[in-house]
């Protein structure tokens, strides 16, 4: 892909991402429920040799096609770190729910041009749902245009929030939560930001709201979230420069209560 940025090589970025997304969904599926390696076990986490090997697999077809680019992603970084064009890989967003034999989780994967997202694809291998959006264009679910909630009231509204994992964190998080389970319709803890931004983005949720996240898990949900209607929201973290507070919702609820 050569710059500026072309139609024509945007959707071969997109075509070549919604591949790369449903090889890693494939080699995902293969082992739900199985026994797995572990390559690490946190006290509030887990890491899994298949969340290398997913990456592994991205990374190769991204960079195949697109050999100046670079990769950026939860398990690593590869290609030319000095690109203008960086993916921004999440190989499964929800680990742990996958681990527990939870079908809750995805794929997901974003294109950046000098820090501008251009491309969004999150892709869920256990119910086949596939998100994707070129900026300026109509994000789809499995082909079909989409768009935000209508919601306006804050009392009908189902609302996402993310649990964090360190204490200072996870105490934030528990004090937003109760805020809201007292004001909107049900609030939710889903365990997949990408997910989470997904669902907002297609009108299940009304808004998801979460202390400390990476940018590989919500940047493709940024785009579908903005370009579905909503609005997205995030802020750096003073403690920990490789996270931000993040809030998405449709861009009609007020999330501004006390």
């Amino acid at each position: 892909m050569t710059s500026p940025l072309s139609p024509s090589s945007l959707s071969h970025a997109r075509t070549t991402a919604i591949a790369a997304a449903r090889a890693a969904g494939d080699l995902i599926r293969s082992q739900f429920g199985r026994p797995l390696d572990v390559a690490q076990m946190l006290a509030h986490d887990i890491k899994l040799d298949l969340d290398v090997q997913s990456q592994d697999l991205i990374t190769s077809a991204l960079l195949t096609a697109f050999p100046s680019h670079a990769i950026y992603g939860e398990e690593g970084i590869a290609g030319d770190q000095n690109s203008d064009w960086q993916w921004i890989v999440d190989p499964i967003d929800g680990t742990v729910n996958f681990f527990y034999s939870i079908p809750h989780f995805c794929i997901s994967i974003a294109l950046r041009h000098k820090g501008d997202i251009v491309l969004g694809v999150i892709y869920d291998p256990m119910r086949d749902e596939l998100w994707e959006v070129e900026k300026g264009g109509t994000p789809t679910l499995n082909g079909q245009a989409f768009r935000v909630s209508q919601r306006t009231r804050l009392s009908d509204a189902v609302v996402s929030v993310g649990m964090s994992k360190s204490a200072d964190v996870a105490k934030q998080a528990t004090m937003i939560l109760e805020k809201y389970v007292h004001r909107a319709r049900k609030c939710r803890l889903m365990g997949s930001a990408a997910l989470d931004l997904a669902y907002v983005a297609c009108g299940r949720l009304d808004a998801y709201i979460e202390q400390s996240v990476s940018l590989w898990d919500v940047a493709a949900g940024q785009l579908l979230v903005e370009a579905a209607g909503g609005r997205f929201e995030s802020v750096a973290r003073e403690d920990n420069p490789d996270k931000i507070s993040v809030r998405a919702w449709n861009g009609l609820i007020d999330l501004n209560v006390e």
